[in-house]
């Protein structure tokens, strides 16, 4: 079985698609699904995604666990057979292996079915974007569905391989993006006192935003403002510019903070707008909820991996990135936990990450084992 599950791995991984776009991601896994035995599954879920039910037949937990489809928009840079054939596009974050493990729970759940209970398998579209996760929550095909327990992992490079990576309370930081945009007045070049040109205010917002900032992973009030890309009237040499655009990416430990966060950004945006007659606007977009793991499913993990021969790491932060696994666990009890993926890997996103094959098979037994616990 592992030797097949490499190529699935190797497969998706070959034809990485963006979020959004993973129908034939999906393919793959359903073509790979089709021969085991379950008991119900649904396609198109939250858009390209994929629900598999099994139900034991006897009162007991409901349990979830979550993979990803969607690759990035990046080159690969690896020398390997099985590389990106799709220009521009790769699997930078190592979905392809998460969903590659998922598929392997799935042979060992049919294999195995649990005494009691239900498992649901989610294999979600769209993470990179920040999309899948909400889309999956409102689709009808799960919005009714009750869940005791949901879990997911994530690989860590930087991590020994095959670590078990935990924390308590937020393990991700809540993120959110703004755009801003500042409408003044164009004039010509030669005459900018007849206009209203929003290059001071832009300045006045940017170092106003180094102030919002408490970059310290090891504080409860971690606060991160990144300024992402910043437009300002045009390449028109004989006009003054009349309006510009700033984008920010903002991060907290938790979703609460991060409300307060872009609250008061746009009170200070505001205010600077007024300052020099702007009108001002602004949308959101890319919204990643904090992962808040419930301490009886951390404890679970810890047990699997205990149960597994996998060493535990406590995670004493959270870490900075984003993942919309989030928005699972502002509805149910759930864990996020990492698994190493070596000290030498390459980081992700990184244009050389390849996810490692031999995760594979401890990704399946720690899932397997949190089943054993609940569900035996």
């Amino acid at each position: 079985m592992t030797d097949t599950l490499v190529q699935l791995r190797r497969n998706i991984h070959q034809n990485p698609e963006i979020s959004g776009e993973e129908i034939q991601t999906a393919a793959l896994i359903l073509d790979f699904l089709k021969d085991i035995k379950y008991t119900k599954i649904e396609t198109q879920v939250g858009g390209n995604g994929i629900l598999v039910l099994f139900d034991s037949g006897n009162e007991g937990k409901t349990l979830m666990f979550r993979a990803e489809l969607d690759g990035l928009p990046i080159e690969e840079e690896n020398n390997i057979p099985y590389l990106s054939k799709n220009t521009g596009k790769g699997h930078q974050c190592g979905h392809d292996g998460h969903a590659t493990m998922l598929a392997g729970l799935g042979v060992w759940i049919a294999e195995n079915m649990p005494k009691k209970g239900k498992i649901y398998l989610l294999f979600q579209p769209a993470e990179e974007n920040g999309e899948g996760a909400n889309a999956v929550m409102e689709d009808t095909k799960f919005k009714d569905i009750h869940i005791d327990e949901v879990y997911a992992l994530h690989n860590l490079p930087g991590f020994p391989l095959g670590n078990i990576v935990v924390k308590d309370n937020t393990f991700t930081a809540a993120v959110n993006s703004i755009i801003i945009h500042l409408k003044g007045k164009t004039s010509h070049a030669a005459e900018p006192e007849n206009g209203i040109n929003p290059t001071l205010a832009v300045a006045k917002i940017l170092e106003g935003m180094e102030s919002m900032q408490n970059n310290n992973p090891e504080m409860n009030n971690f606060r991160l403002v990144t300024p992402i890309y910043v437009s300002i009237g045009s390449k028109n040499y004989g006009i003054s510019a009349g309006d510009a655009e700033i984008h920010l990416t903002l991060r907290s430990w938790t979703n609460e903070g991060l409300e307060e966060l872009q609250s008061a950004i746009i009170q200070y945006v505001l205010s600077v707008s007024f300052q020099y007659h702007l009108k001002f606007e602004y949308s959101f977009l890319q919204h990643f909820y904090a992962n808040i793991n419930k301490a009886i499913c951390v404890e679970n993990v810890r047990n699997a991996a205990n149960a597994a021969g996998l060493t535990i790491e406590e995670q004493t932060f959270p870490f900075k990135w984003g993942e919309d696994f989030g928005i699972f666990t502002t509805k149910f009890d759930g864990c996020m936990f990492g698994l190493g993926s070596g000290e030498n890997q390459p980081a992700l996103h990184n244009p050389n990450y390849d996810f490692p094959d031999s995760l594979i098979p401890k990704g399946i037994e720690i899932f397997s084992q949190i089943i054993k616990s609940q569900l035996a």
